[in-house]
């Protein structure tokens, strides 16, 4: 790993960008052959491809969305209606807005069913009156539309705890006549220990409850009803349930905050955020033009970025448009050097950016549009 990247040196690796000199910075970077790869290996790691779902949030964009369909992806998963129409303009099969819509929401999601009819659209639903508003509008427009339910199985959200209760909203849905219950979808983002061992231990038993709903379901004459679960910590772990749809997402892109928790899995980082040092305020300080404009800011400081090709320096402060790090004494940086940022979250950090310049045999190549990153498209 380079230390440093002055202009001065020439060393290649994966993520060098030959003609840097075109590209302004701060910029977001996708390279579409680890996009491939990171595919490639997402199925390798199931039974049935029929059984991924994955989550759009992370890329928003249709180039990778159709990267998944030439790979015989059907099903994928989705937070917002923008998403959601993205989803439709690529004409995916099988699509499950994941939120409940409510009021506005609501009627866009209607609009959206009538506008994409290639596309099959389902929701979550979580409580009694929604499901009740769910199906008034879809019997207003004559629609019949399939909802999950949310379970709440520790993210501590949305969703209603599978038990008793949760069977009851799911035989009040199939009594809706504008509605059909057909699953589950159970979510559990708060679990990413590094451990492995501990991180599927803790998956199993929030998973328990689902697994028991499922049967009383069945048990009172219903069919299936399907189980969409995890995200990408816990995609391995689900993976292994031959009856689960599982809904990873950032493995499109892969992040530094994911490489670190989840070391079992062997994707490829794929999206970067490259920066230039513009000033050198003191002996030890550079400033760095990626503020909180340009990377995810959610996290403290020192897990934001890292830079590939200058790991040692620590990140001092960071506002709007800039980034200060302490590079240390008798260092060899000065103004204009390139630095390959890794963002610890990538799935934020995307929606900062209107589009993701591609790289190509180490060349800018083109451009895709993170086109859902927008409230609204055209619904």
């Amino acid at each position: 790993m380079l230390k440093t990247q002055n202009s001065s040196l020439t060393t290649h690796y994966w993520y060098t960008i030959k003609d840097i000199e075109k590209l302004d910075t701060p910029a977001l970077v996708i390279y579409p052959e680890r996009v491939k790869e990171n595919i490639d290996m997402l199925k390798t790691m199931i039974d049935d491809v029929a059984r991924l779902r994955p989550h759009v949030k992370t890329h928003k964009s249709t180039e990778a969305t159709i990267l998944m369909l030439d790979a015989g992806i059907t099903k994928f998963k989705c937070a917002t209606i923008a998403e959601a129409e993205m989803l439709g303009m690529c004409q995916a099969p099988d699509v499950l807005l994941a939120y409940q819509p409510i009021g506005p929401k609501l009627e866009r999601f209607i609009k959206l069913i009538n506008t994409y009819p290639k596309t099959g659209f389902s929701c979550l639903v979580d409580n009694q009156t929604a499901a009740q508003k769910i199906s008034d509008a879809a019997l207003a427009h004559q629609l019949k539309i399939n909802v999950y339910i949310d379970l709440n199985v520790g993210m501590n959200r949305t969703g209603i705890p599978p038990g008793d209760k949760a069977l009851q909203l799911y035989m009040d849905c199939d009594a809706f006549a504008g509605v059909t219950p057909v699953g589950l979808h159970a979510y559990d983002g708060h679990l990413h220990d590094a451990d492995l061992a501990v991180r599927t231990k803790k998956c199993d038993e929030a998973f328990e409850p689902v697994r028991k709903l499922q049967q009383d379901i069945r048990q009172k004459g219903y069919p299936g009803p399907v189980i969409i679960a995890g995200g990408s910590p816990t995609f391995p772990i689900h993976a292994k349930r031959e009856v689960v749809e599982c809904s990873p997402g950032t493995f499109v892109y892969w992040d530094r905050g994911y490489s670190l928790i989840c070391s079992e899995q062997s994707f490829l980082t794929a999206a970067l955020v490259i920066s230039r040092v513009i000033s050198l305020p003191d002996d030890t300080k550079l400033c760095l033009d990626v503020g909180h404009k340009s990377v995810s800011a959610e996290n403290e400081l020192n897990k934001r970025i890292y830079f590939l090709n200058a790991p040692e320096l620590i990140i001092t402060a960071q506002s709007e448009e800039h980034l200060v790090v302490d590079a240390g004494k008798n260092h060899h940086y000065k103004a204009g050097d390139v630095l390959y940022g890794l963002p610890y979250h990538v799935c934020p950090t995307i929606a900062l950016y209107e589009r993701a310049i591609t790289i190509e045999n180490s060349k800018i190549s083109a451009a895709w549009r993170n086109i859902a990153r927008d409230r609204k498209i055209t619904i």
